[in-house]
Formats: structure tokens, C-alpha cells, sequence
């Protein structure tokens, strides 16, 4: 009976067995799959769906974790998320713009990483206002910083006259940034007359472009002597300090109030390294009645667009002077300062015509060389 209950067939497994088989099956496909989403996270790898979700913040701190986690954050691209940058990096590591370069525009320098990197560079000048002193020079540089495609310092560096042992490297670092297709400008009125400026400016780049604002050179002397006397009451006469002996009608030339207007003169000392063609002439006089039009030339000199036009201008009848409707930084209306369109002194009628006669023959072999008549006789 034994030997015949061994040799007999099994019978079929019980139910509760069955049971028992089928969930350790379900609990090892459920570990699994926790297990693959684990290793999922942890690599930072997308997570299948179309959505990612992030699991609710219960402190200040979980938030904080969250924030900075990958899983959690938006792709480049998507909304909300950070806009692909086109910064890479070169061999060196140093960050390498990688993105599209247009006209005039230049790769932003490699930075520390510490903060957003500068556009353009600083470059020296290409184009200078080089005098003369109380002819208009700051109403040109007001004026011309209206324009996109200029950039001018606002305080005059004197650099070749004053401060030329200080280097070009000092020099440009006085100067804006700018793109490429930009024009760095700077104006400091007594290049014009300081000797060894033409070779200096010549030898930072013969391709300089120069503008010089002339003006009717009594009225210049007047000017130029009311400014002084504002600042120093107790100075001569304006008639003592314009001649050695006024009775033989011999004028100072020493005085730089009158040195200053002998125009052609000083001009002889630049055409010995500038071209004609790379000297603009602004006439003081019409750049007061015909701002736009004087300004419209200088655009023209530039090689620039004419941007600025009547719209930019409106005349001050309290100075006399024409004043910007806008400027580079404001929509607001602009006047030049307090010193600009200032009362003249009154001078004796008789000095006045003499100075005239002093000038007269400069005059007119200034208005020959630079083949331009500005009527100042």
C-alpha cells in the first residue's frame, strides 16, 4: 500500500497555494519597477509622461532643494524655463560666444563669470572736435551725442595737450564702450591751437577725422574775455588787454583771446599732417540760426546717416540759442549750461572796428585755404 501511494501521481496544487505564488509575484514586479523610477531620479533623466511634476514643498528648505533641482526645473525653451544661452566655452575653458554676429556687432570680452559681460569695447576716437574755444565745440558734442551711431566723453580729456606722458592706454580708458559700427568722439577746444597736437593726433592714426567750430573772431575775443571775467572780476579791460598801443593800432597777439581767432595760423600747423578732406569747418554762427543744417554737414563729414534734423531742436529766446528737444539720455527738453548764451560785456564800438581791420587779412586767406566764405566782414 505504501509503495503504491509513492508511485502515484500528484495531485493538483491547492488553492491557497496558488495564492500565495501570485503575490510574490506582484510584490517583486512592484519592487522592480519602485527601483527603476529610484534610479531614474536620482540620474536626473527625464521621467516617462508628457508632464514632469514636482512633489510639494512642506518647509522653506524643501523649497529651496527644489529650486536648485534639475528634475523639478523647466527645459531651455519652454515656458517659464531659461532661455538657451549662447554662451559656450573655449578650449581654456574661459566662456566663448557662440551666437550670431550681425554688423557692428562684436563677441562680448570673456568675463570672471561674476556678472553680465560689457558690450563693445573701448576704442580710441576717430573723429575729434578740436577747437575752437568759444566758437560752439559743446553745442556740436551735445548735439552730435543725439545720434545711435556716436559716442562722445562728456568731459574734454586734454589729452594731447595736457596729459600726453600719461600713454594712449590711459587715453582709452577715458573713453566709452562702443560696437563697431559705432564712432567714438571726444572734443577738447584747445587742440587747436597747442603746437604739438597735430603730430600727436597723426601719430594715434592719420585716418582721423577733425572738426573745428570757428567763429567771427572778435565776437569769439569777446566771449571768450566775458567767461574769464566771470570768473576773475578784477582782470584789466577787455580794450587794455586787446592792444600794446591802441592809438598806433597795434594788437597783443600775446593775449590768447586774440591769439586764438588768427584761424589760419594755427590751421597751417595741422595741414602739415591732415588732408584738407579729413578737416570739417562748422560755422558758429549758423549752427545758432540752422542748427539742423550745420549738424547735417557734420553727419555727412562722419560718413553717419542723417539722424538728427529740425524735429531735434527748438530756439531758446531767453539764451538766444538753440536747445535739443531730446537727448541721448531724456525725452525731455535739454539747454546747454548756464555759461553757454551768457551776456556779452559792452565794448567800445571803435575797439570793435579795429580788431575788424586786425583780422580782416587773416580772415580772408583763412576763407581762401579752406574755400569757404563765412562772411565775417
Amino acid at each position: 500500500m505504501a509503495c503504491r501511494a509513492l508511485s502515484g501521481r500528484a495531485g493538483p496544487p491547492s488553492p491557497r497555494l496558488t495564492r500565495r505564488f501570485l503575490f510574490f509575484f506582484f510584490t517583486l514586479s512592484l519592487s522592480g519597477t519602485y527601483l527603476c523610477y529610484s534610479l531614474l531620479r536620482c540620474a536626473g533623466g527625464p521621467l516617462p509622461g508628457p508632464e514632469r511634476r514636482c512633489p510639494p514643498a512642506r518647509s522653506a528648505g524643501a523649497k529651496k532643494l527644489l529650486q536648485k533641482s534639475r528634475s523639478c526645473g523647466r527645459g531651455p525653451g519652454e515656458p517659464g524655463g531659461a532661455a538657451a544661452s549662447p554662451w559656450g566655452r573655449d578650449r581654456s575653458g574661459e566662456p566663448a560666444w557662440s551666437g550670431p554676429r550681425g554688423a557692428g556687432q562684436e563677441a562680448p570680452p570673456a568675463g570672471n563669470g561674476s556678472g553680465p559681460a560689457k558690450l563693445g569695447s573701448k576704442r580710441l576716437p576717430q573723429a575729434l572736435v578740436v577747437g575752437v574755444k568759444k566758437g560752439g565745440t559743446r553745442a556740436v558734442l551735445e548735439f552730435i551725442r543725439v545720434h545711435p551711431e556716436v559716442r562722445a566723453v562728456g568731459t574734454e580729456p586734454h589729452f594731447f595737450d595736457r596729459h600726453y606722458e600719461r600713454g594712449l592706454e590711459w587715453y582709452r580708458s577715458l573713453m566709452p564702450r562702443t560696437l563697431s559700427s559705432q564712432i567714438t568722439m571726444e572734443k577738447t577746444p584747445s587742440y587747436f591751437v597747442t603746437k604739438e597736437a597735430p603730430r600727436r593726433i597723426f601719430n594715434m592714426s592719420r585716418d582721423t577725422k577733425l572738426i573745428v567750430v570757428v567763429r567771427n573772431p572778435v565776437t569769439r575775443a569777446i566771449s571768450d574775455y566775458t567767461q574769464t571775467l566771470s570768473k576773475k572780476p578784477d582782470i584789466p579791460t577787455f580794450e587794455g588787454l586787446s592792444f600794446q598801443n591802441r592809438s598806433l593800432g597795434l594788437v597783443d597777439t600775446s593775449w590768447n583771446a586774440i591769439r586764438i581767432g588768427m584761424y589760419v595760423v594755427h590751421l597751417d600747423s595741422w595741414l602739415q599732417y591732415f588732408p584738407l578732406s579729413q578737416i570739417h569747418f562748422v560755422s558758429g554762427e549758423r549752427l545758432i540760426t540752422d542748427p539742423a543744417g550745420e549738424m547735417g554737414k557734420v553727419q555727412d563729414f562722419l560718413g553717419i546717416k542723417r539722424v538728427i534734423t529740425d524735429k531735434h531742436f527748438y530756439f531758446n529766446k531767453t539764451k538766444g540759442f538753440p536747445c535739443l528737444k531730446k537727448t541721448e539720455s531724456s525725452s525731455l527738453p535739454r539747454c546747454l549750461g548756464k555759461s553757454k548764451g551768457r551776456t556779452h560785456v559792452q565794448i567800445d564800438p571803435e575797439v570793435i572796428e579795429q580788431l575788424r581791420d586786425f583780422y580782416r587779412p587773416y580772415n580772408i586767406k583763412f576763407y581762401e585755404t579752406v574755400g569757404q566764405d563765412f562772411r565775417w566782414e
